[in-house]
C-alpha cells in the first residue's frame, strides 16, 4: 500500500521556542519510528520543493505490505503535538510499470551499521541529482493508447540524459486535478529540463492536464535507516 503525501510546517511552528521544536520533533520521530516497526514500512522517501508552494513543500511516499500500517501511519504522525503544526495531504496509491526504463525504483543509500535514526541529525538535500514530480490526469475523450505511445518516444530522452529512474503511482481514489503523479530523476538540470519541455509540449498539453515541481531528494541517507528493523528493535524508545 502507497502512501503519497504532501506535507509542510503551518506558520505556528515558527512560533515554537528551539527548544519546544525539538522536543515536539524527537517524540514524533520515536512515535513514527514504532509505527513503522510494528507495521513494517517498506520504504520511505521524501523529496524538497525547490519552489515551496502555500501549504506544502516536501512530497513524500511511504510504502506498507497492508492498508491497516498505511492507516496507523497517517493516524501517528497527525498525532499532537507535533501534528497540530502540520499540513496534511494524503492519498492512496497503487505504484503502476512504465515502458521507459528498467531503473524503476530508487537506489537504497547506505549508511553506517551502527546508525540510530532515532538520533536526528541535521537535515539538508541530496545535491546530486534533480528531481521532477509530475501531477496529470488523462483529459476526457483521449484514449489511453495515445499515452502508450508517447511514453514510447519519450525513450529517447532517457539514455541521452542519462535517467536515474522513473517512476509512476496511480491514486485509488482519484483527484479533480491529477489521476497519477511520476517521479523523475536525473544527475543534472539540464537532464531535468529537457524532461519538463518534453512533457509540456502543446501535443502533450492538449491530452493533458499537469502540475509540475522541480525538487531535491530530502535526506536520503537518514531515512533509509528507517525501513531497517534491526535499528529500530534496538532502540524500543
Amino acid at each position: 500500500m502507497i502512501i503519497l503525501y504532501k506535507g509542510g510546517r503551518r506558520a505556528s511552528w515558527h512560533g515554537l521556542s528551539q527548544k519546544e521544536q525539538d522536543a515536539s520533533s524527537q517524540a514524533h520521530v520515536d512515535l513514527m519510528l514504532t509505527v513503522a516497526e510494528q507495521h513494517g514500512l517498506q520504504r520511505i522517501e521524501g523529496f524538497k520543493l525547490l519552489g515551496p508552494q502555500e501549504d506544502w513543500e516536501r512530497f513524500w511516499i511511504m510504502a506498507f505490505p497492508t492498508l491497516a500500517g498505511a492507516e496507523a501511519w497517517i493516524t501517528a504522525e497527525m498525532a499532537p503535538s507535533y501534528g497540530l503544526y502540520g499540513y496534511y495531504e494524503y492519498d492512496l496509491a497503487r505504484a503502476e510499470s512504465n515502458p521507459l526504463t528498467d531503473a524503476n525504483r530508487p537506489s537504497h543509500p547506505s549508511h553506517p551499521a551502527d546508525a540510530d535514526p532515532r538520533r536526528i541529525p541535521a537535515l539538508s538535500v541530496d545535491t546530486l541529482s534533480f528531481i521532477v514530480i509530475l501531477f496529470e490526469r488523462l483529459l476526457p475523450g483521449i484514449e489511453a493508447s495515445e499515452d502508450i505511445e508517447y511514453l514510447n518516444d519519450m525513450k529517447l530522452i532517457t539514455p541521452e540524459h542519462h535517467m536515474i529512474r522513473l517512476e509512476c503511482f496511480a491514486l485509488l481514489s482519484p483527484r479533480e486535478a491529477w489521476h497519477r503523479v511520476w517521479i523523475a530523476e536525473f544527475p543534472t538540470l539540464e537532464g531535468a529540463e529537457a524532461w519538463m519541455e518534453s512533457e509540456t509540449r502543446p501535443e502533450r498539453r492538449r491530452t493533458h492536464q499537469q502540475t509540475i515541481h522541480l525538487a531535491r531528494k530530502w535526506a536520503p541517507s537518514y531515512f533509509a535507516q528507517w525501513v531497517n528493523p534491526i535499528d529500530m528493535v534496538s532502540h524500543p524508545g
